[in-house]
């Protein structure tokens, strides 16, 4: 109900502007708001009466509006927490989650960088709690253009979705980040700064990759294939670190809400997200 009542309050202050236009809120992700922002302005040659507002802030920034109410469709890389769930319950809402596609979270390195391959307990032991591998000569390599040899490590801030799901698939469980990274708002702000920083590494989307910067492949562990990461091994499930990308609604999504999530997870929806370097839910024939 709190779904509908955002929807009912926004189209009446457009009616108050002389203007018939419905508005869905949508927040969340910074992994998908590039996407987002496509499908919403796609969107407006499908039904133009109605404009989608698309921000981002980070997945736990899109479920708690979603929970409080004050957005429509929350997007997020990662899956609700229990926590987050009880919270909406007892805000009288009752989470729906949609699976809208899938993405490869890529590690990336600076241009100049030689590694080839990393595998989880190299990337434990840079990332990790407790991890001790400081410098680039640990890991038998040494990086031209940086000096001193010096591990820069480069995450996302705890709010991103990007950030609990490395947690949680690459570090394991409860493990912690080590302190002492360079924290970025967004997908983009990680892949620009190892772009221009040689000593530099860094994890995100792979739909953020630019020809400024190199992405291993990556193995579980030392008797496992190393992939690399795109969006074929995505859709395959071979790259160890593929994940789903959500949307949540408060409750099943009717009338606009839900013609808007129908249409992302049919074929155009799915062609823009291809498009944008993810993999689709369902196989499209895309042009």
């Amino acid at each position: 109900m709190r779904n509908r009542s955002l929807l009912v309050v926004v189209f009446l202050l457009g009616c108050v502007g002389n203007t018939d236009r419905q508005f869905i809120q949508n927040k969340g992700s910074d992994t998908l708001v590039n996407v987002a922002q496509s499908w919403s302005e796609n969107y407006v040659g499908v039904d133009g009466s109605v404009v989608v507002a698309v921000s981002g802030g980070g997945s736990g920034t899109g479920i708690s509006a979603m929970i409080n109410g004050t957005v429509d469709i929350a997007n997020s890389s990662r899956a609700m927490r229990s926590e987050e769930k009880e919270a909406a319950q007892a805000n009288g809402i009752d989470p729906v989650e949609h699976t809208v596609g899938f993405d490869a979270l890529a590690i990336y390195l600076h241009l100049n960088n030689p590694l080839k391959a990393v595998s989880f307990a190299q990337l434990g032991s840079i990332y990790g709690d407790g991890g001790n591998f400081d410098n680039w000569s640990q890991l038998g390599i040494e990086v031209p253009g940086c000096s001193s040899g010096e591990i820069v490590r480069v995450s996302r801030q705890n709010n991103s979705g990007t950030y609990a799901y490395f947690q949680e698939a690459v570090l394991g469980g409860g493990k912690d980040f080590r302190l002492g990274s360079m924290d970025m708002n967004g997908s983009s702000e990680v892949v620009d700064l190892v772009a221009s920083t040689p000593c530099g590494i860094g994890y995100s989307g792979l739909a953020y990759a630019t020809e400024e910067v190199f992405m291993p492949c990556v193995r579980v562990d030392e008797g496992s294939d190393c992939v690399l990461p795109s969006v074929e091994t995505a859709i395959d499930g071979s790259y160890p670190i593929a994940r789903p990308l959500f949307m949540y609604t408060a409750g099943q999504p009717e009338g606009q809400v839900g013609a808007y999530l129908g249409w992302i997870l049919g074929e155009m929806g799915q062609c823009i997200l291809f498009g944008k370097g993810y993999a689709p839910v369902t196989p499209v024939v895309c042009s």
